[in-house]
């Protein structure tokens, strides 16, 4: 064992704590049993079957409010896999589950027997006839297709909220739709073909024009039976009016009755049912879909109205008005998107009783825009509009970071209010339609039943087309809120099928929740034909069991999680899993919300648990020491989640005191480390890799591989010993090398100024000369002790920095330029919680500015571009994205270069510092889509604005990234 290993045992919660009664008992502590854990080892491969409990836990949860632990979770590479597993499930009378994103919100992702993970390598884009069409894989999101359709002028019709992370397989397995989609742009009315895998392992590919003739060949049965269900329906003109009638208004409860009608052969009414199927059907493997125009020219109001069925009843208005979008928000969802970075702070102070409604028109050119905004106008006379506070205008806007701003905090609903309910508390979402003309009506009713079952009203949705949402918090640790929740459930289905012939699910599919209340909807006889369906299509019963169809009047109740409470930071997650796409470790071990998953089940265990033992023994590595620390979760998440930082906290609570001390000792004497780093650095061009990678690979055995990094060929020569020489008099701003900037030198094939050289000369050639400080040496932004969790160390320097760096710029009379854009956010933001009172009055003081934004606004405009490169590809990095400032990297870029490619996997490199030199693992898996997509093609720059990050982009894509800086200087050379 290394000799500094840390002990699990220093992240075992310390309460004492009592065993939930949904815990994950005692016998399951080994993970998956045999023979099954052997049997599909066998069959797979070990890499495709996670077994352990640690697996299966951080598996059992999705956006639900559901949780069920899998036996086994298999990872299929192909359709070769696919149809082994369903071999496999047929012949030993086993249940299987398929799993993209998680962020079902009625437990369709969760399973308890085999559960089939088909994201990590399902994902990929092709895009057909200029843009009219797209092939698209499960795994890929709906903002990740989005990304390369735009570039035709082209989008998907389904825009679910959820669009950052939710996958294609689940929207079509759900007909998802969202905020425009409605019934006419939905995956049922937008999917052209599909290619699914039965659940017998046939394979179908619905563009295929002999797929019926094979279909007839392998599945005869299948063949017969569906022609069967199609004529008895067709004889029934009753059904069938009531069945196109149901479809009028959206509606994803049940089966999509209406693909009997739509369509004429076996494959064509497969092609209908499995849109909407939940998985129930077979596995979707590849879609293609009719695509739409991406109108850019948009017009969009948040327009405040005294009650929710004032604002309601306006809906008609705009609907005439021929507006492609009106989404409703109550006063509760308007209060707690102020959670929501962007959102004006003074909607906490809004009444309770206002409510908002968002109103968007979108068209192709000028003359179209102008025409709806003037019918925007005529909608809005004579409403009855408020303004109860300072940030509402009730206006149509034209300008982007507004309109931008109202999405969030409408796309935010079930996170934003979600994340504000009580502590301990499991949320429900529910989804529903009624005829439009009825809204204003079913919103009081809504509010009237809430009201009567103590439960808070939190309402938004698709008022466009009499689609509301709405939320319910209760503890399901407590009996009496559960019954308090089913009564409420009993009586609302009843309402909204009673009252309003609406649909239990416009848009989230079934699911769970809703399973029990199928009849009640669609009557005993269409319902037993959905029953018959399933028989036909799955006779043995393999596929997602209980998740559409479930006779058990109770099971809505089976299976609801708690939600103990956890580190303070993490306690409002409510598990969407938005965060997941942008983790760095996602396809390596862990992501935020299984960080917060298994913490989680560990408070459900009793102290010293065989579960929660085994759990700790797998977090060490899986949660912590994988996390890249770059918080990129915290951007995603609406609530501004920040799990990044809870791994930071968990590994300064696994240090030793001896550790800590030497970590600040190291704080202490950095001017001394900085100049043996760089020593070290210049030793090592003449020592070899090699060598450099077996020694460092052994004091990694005998020490701890996350403390000792291992040494990486790219890693660059050292920096020259001094920096360039510069004047205080007359200096427009202070300049800081970071001290990896100081370390390292530039990329092995570059030929040309250094970058500190480079930021020098560009600055005088603007006419805004830069002054470096003589005495930098011995400084850093922090960063070094704050990523790894080293509170003293991180003190010592915070405050060190700060003091100088108000000493450099007189006082924060000048800006402080710094050339790493992580450094840069270090030294503005990460320091400030470390410095003492006296230090955070003079940081305020200071104005810290990244280098790019000091060359794209102040450098650039002063500026003769000379020599311009070809083609150059960008690696935006997460801090970056953390600072705003990735316009500012294209912006350089664009004036260096004739064209500027953003890769649309580009990602965080969770290089990280030093933690790719730590974890290279973690480095390889965070760039493998972004790499692949950079060496598609052949560029003549690779350009970034961070050193660590682009010597991780170096080892990634074999190519040689350096700063936008030193473009910049060489394409403004005299």
């Amino acid at each position: 064992m290394p000799l500094l290993e840390p002990k699990p045992e220093a992240l075992r919660p310390g309460a004492a704590r009592s065993a939930s009664h949904d815990r994950v008992l005692d016998d399951r502590a080994a993970g998956t049993p045999e023979p099954l854990r052997g049997e599909l080892t066998e069959l797979l491969g070990p890499e495709k079957v996670l077994w352990k409990v640690s697996d299966l836990v951080k598996y059992a949860s999705d956006a639900s409010p559901y949780r069920f632990v899998p036996q086994v979770v298999v990872v299929p590479e192909d359709i070769d896999d696919i149809s082994a597993i369903l071999s496999y499930a047929h012949g030993k009378g086993r249940e299987v589950v398929f799993r993209a994103a998680g962020t079902s919100l009625n437990g369709q992702a969760q399973g308890e027997d085999i559960l089939v993970d088909v994201r990590h390598h399902w994902t990929g884009i092709e895009v057909l006839d200029d843009g009219a069409q797209a092939r698209i894989r499960p795994g890929t999101t709906v903002m990740r297709a989005n990304a390369t359709l735009a570039r035709y002028g082209r989008l998907l019709g389904p825009d679910p909220a959820s669009a950052i992370a939710c996958t294609i397989g689940g929207v079509v397995a759900n007909n998802a739709s969202g905020m425009t989609a409605g019934t006419s742009r939905n995956s049922y009315r937008t999917v052209s073909s599909l290619t699914f895998v039965l659940p017998s392992g046939t394979v179908v590919d619905t563009a295929d024009p002999a797929a019926d003739e094979l279909l007839a060949h392998a599945e005869p049965r299948l063949c017969e039976g569906l022609l069967a269900l199609k004529a008895e329906i067709e004889a029934d003109a009753e059904l069938t009016a009531r069945i196109r009638a149901k479809y009028e208004i959206k509606n994803t409860n049940g089966y999509r009755l209406d693909a009997f009608l739509d369509g004429s052969t076996p494959v064509q009414i497969l092609r209908g049912l499995m849109v909407g199927s939940e998985g129930t059907f077979g596995f979707i493997s590849e879609v293609v879909f009719d695509t739409l125009p991406l109108d850019r020219k948009v017009s969009s109001a948040l327009l405040f109205f005294p009650s929710l069925t004032a604002a309601a009843a306006a809906v008609p208005r705009f609907n005439e008005a021929g507006a492609i979008a009106v989404e409703l928000m109550d006063g509760n969802t308007l209060r707690a998107s102020v959670s929501v970075q962007g959102v004006p702070a003074d909607w906490a102070e809004l009444p309770k009783e206002t409510a908002a409604l968002l109103v968007e028109f979108r068209a192709p050119d000028e003359p179209g825009q102008e025409a709806y905004e003037r019918a925007a106008a005529a909608a809005v006379e004579g409403l009855d509009l408020v303004a109860p506070v300072a940030s509402v205008t009730n206006e149509f806007t034209r300008e982007a970071k507004a309109i931008s701003g109202y999405w969030k905090a409408r796309k935010a609903f079930v996170t934003a209010v979600g994340g504000s309910r009580p502590s301990g508390t499991t949320l429900i979402t529910e989804d529903f339609a009624v005829p439009p003309s009825l809204l204003a009506d079913a919103c009081e009713s809504l509010l009237r039943l809430q009201a009567e079952h103590g439960f808070e009203a939190a309402v938004a949705g698709h008022a466009a087309h009499g689609n509301l949402h709405f939320l319910l918090a209760f503890d399901a640790a407590k009996p009496s809120d559960v019954d308090r929740y089913a009564a409420f459930m009993d009586d609302f289905c009843r309402l909204t099928v009673e009252r309003f012939d609406g649909s239990l699910k416009a848009e989230h599919a079934t699911g769970r929740n809703i399973a029990p209340f199928l009849e009640l909807e669609w009557g005993p006889k269409a319902t037993e034909l959905m029953w018959r369906t399933k028989q036909v299509i799955d006779p043995d019963g393999v596929l997602a069991p209980r998740i559409v169809l479930d006779r058990d009047p109770k099971a809505h109740l089976r299976g609801l999680k708690t939600i103990p409470e956890v580190e303070l930071i993490a306690d409002p997650c409510i598990e969407c899993g938005f965060c997941e796409p942008t983790c760095p470790s996602e396809d390596l071990t862990t992501t935020p919300r299984q960080r917060i998953v298994l913490r989680r089940e560990m408070m459900r265990q009793p102290n010293d648990s065989p579960v929660e033992t085994a759990l700790l023994d797998a977090y060490g590595y899986d949660a912590v020491d994988t996390c890249a620390g770059d918080s990129t979760c915290k951007l995603a998440c609406p609530v501004g989640i920040d799990t990044g930082a809870m791994m930071k906290d968990f590994r300064h609570q696994r240090h030793s005191p001896r550790e800590e001390r030497i970590a600040a000792l190291t704080a202490k004497n950095f001017k001394a480390v900085e100049a043996s780093a760089r020593l070290a650095v210049a030793a090592a061009d003449r020592i070899g890799d090699r060598l450099l990678e077996t020694v460092t690979g052994l004091a990694r055995k005998a020490v701890r591989p996350d403390l000792v990094p291992e040494w990486l060929p790219e890693i660059p020569g050292a920096a020259a010993r001094k920096l360039p020489r510069t004047s205080r008099v007359g200096a427009s701003a202070v300049y800081y090398p970071a001290c990896v900037n100081r370390i390292f030198g530039d990329p092995d094939g570059h030929r040309g100024p250094s970058l500190p050289q480079a930021v020098v000369s560009v600055s005088a050639r603007a006419g805004k000369p830069v002054w470096i400080p003589e005495d930098v040496a011995g400084t850093c932004c922090a960063t070094i002790w704050h990523s790894k969790g080293y509170d003293e160390g991180n003190a010592v320097m915070a405050n060190r920095i700060v003091e100088a760096a108000w000493g450099w710029t007189a006082g924060g009379k000048l800006p402080l330029v710094v050339d790493a854009s992580s450094c840069t956010l270090g030294i503005a933001h990460e320091v400030v919680p470390y410095l003492t009172e006296d230090n955070r009055e003079l940081h305020r003081e200071l104005t810290v500015v990244d280098s790019l934004v000091w060359a794209a606004d102040e450098l650039l405009p002063e500026l003769t571009i000379l020599r311009r490169t070809g083609s150059a590809v960008l690696h935006p990095t997460c801090s970056m994205q953390h600072l705003g400032d990735v316009e500012q990297l294209r912006t350089v870029a664009e004036a260096c270069a004739e064209e500027v490619v953003v890769p649309d996997d580009a990602g965080c490199c969770a290089f990280a510092g030093d933690r790719g030199m730590l974890h290279k693992e973690l480095t390889a898996s965070a760039t493998a889509k972004e790499a692949a997509e950079v060496n598609s093609r052949e560029y003549d720059a690779y350009l970034s604005a961070n050193r660590m990050c682009e010597i991780g982009m170096d080892r990634a894509t074999g190519r040689e990234y350096h700063s936008v800086l030193m473009e910049l200087e060489r394409a403004t050379r005299p």
